[in-house]
């Protein structure tokens, strides 16, 4: 997803939309008459949605696209824009992980979605019950337009603390778990991204009933992601964020320092290869 270096992620998701629509209507050298001819649209709608004061719609979105010869880009922008990849229950945390300006996480099975590989995350997705081949590749495209948004937001940190048997637990096989373990070395080289590894020595039982994740807002109480084996629960509900952040906290003072963690993963990577 191209997304222009004029737009400000941070920005209304709806003018975001219009300023990469106008870049794309440019780069064709077409006017917004000609445009909205092509399309069958009035050209008084093309330049409200390129201001970001109409949403537009799918039917829209595509035969811009398609005018525009955008190889799918205006389309992929607007359902990561819409959420229409993600379950409903969880498009509202995205909107609060934008926002964050610091995501405290918990992981005790898998790597976080932040952190994932493409292929790491087909096989956890595929995981769900019932789930189709469609609605599979969708998730994953979901996945990594957020992990693609997260990289736009310089100023937000991500404090992943895993449990060590995340980093031997033989998702998708050999060949996918090395990839994802030089993932997590790759991230944790980033300045805004710290990892901490949870011993299985240690035998804590704290965490082991699920994954969560604090989002710190801006001038706003913290809000928390609480994972479930049906779906996720957000929630700024005071005591629900009290005892979350009390569960992280007793959870990270077990884990090693990011030093020997970094050691324990470079340890589980060459045990992958």
């Amino acid at each position: 997803m191209s997304v222009s270096s004029e737009i400000d992620p941070l920005g209304k998701p709806l003018v975001l939309f219009g300023a990469e629509l106008r870049k794309h209507r440019k780069r064709a050298d077409m006017s917004q008459e000609r445009l909205a001819e092509i399309i069958q649209f009035s050209m008084s709608l093309v330049g409200f949605i390129e201001r970001g004061q109409r949403t537009p719609s799918r039917n829209f979105v595509q035969r811009c696209d398609d005018a525009l010869e955008a190889g799918g880009e205006l389309v992929r922008l607007w359902e990561h824009l819409t959420r229409a990849a993600s379950p409903r229950w969880f498009r509202g945390w995205l909107d609060i992980e934008r926002e964050a300006q610091s995501l405290h996480t918990w992981e005790p099975l898998v790597v976080p979605g932040l952190l994932q590989t493409e292929e790491y995350a087909r096989v956890v997705i595929r995981g769900e019950p019932g789930i189709t081949d469609e609605q599979v590749e969708k998730a994953v495209q979901a996945r990594m337009e957020r992990q693609a948004a997260f990289a736009l937001l310089t100023r937000s940190m991500l404090w992943v603390v895993l449990d060590e048997g995340v980093l031997h637990r033989p998702i998708g096989g050999k060949e996918i778990m090395r990839r994802q373990v030089e993932r997590l070395l790759e991230a944790v080289d980033l300045p805004r991204i710290g990892i901490q590894v949870v011993p299985l020595a240690l035998g804590a039982t704290t965490g082991t009933s699920g994954g969560f994740i604090i989002a710190q807002l801006p001038g706003s109480a913290d809000t928390v992601y609480i994972e479930s084996a049906i779906h996720g629960h957000v929630t700024d509900r005071l005591e629900d964020v009290e005892a979350i952040r009390a569960r992280y906290d007793t959870i990270r003072a077990g884990a090693h320092p990011q030093h020997v963690s970094i050691e324990l993963i470079r340890e589980a990577q060459r045990s992958w290869t």
